[in-house]
């Protein structure tokens, strides 16, 4: 069961890098990745890229859902918490 959990973590971090980077690199008009995050964390909108990239978080979700495998999606839910819980700690401060 520990063993599906951190598997199911292991994809909701991956997935929210993906789409962090798709993310940036769709919105970031040719720009390079670092590029773009460093002007997000300028202009203070790095938080809403952050949860942009965790939309991939969703896909995998029901994916481990219909494939019933619950507790792979347990723990993509936890990471997309975590995530979230960071965004608006990030956005407080």
């Amino acid at each position: 069961m520990k063993k599906e959990i951190f598997i199911g973590m292991l994809v909701g971090l991956i997935a929210n890098a993906v789409g962090l980077i798709l993310t940036a690199t769709l919105l970031g008009r040719g720009d390079d990745f670092t590029t773009v995050i460093k002007a997000a964390a300028a202009e203070g909108f790095l938080g809403k890229l952050i949860s942009l990239g965790a939309v991939l978080n969703l896909i995998s979700f029901f994916i481990f859902i219909r494939r019933k495998e619950d507790y792979r999606a347990r723990g993509v839910l936890l990471v997309t918490v975590f995530i979230a819980v960071f965004t608006f700690l990030f956005k407080m401060l």
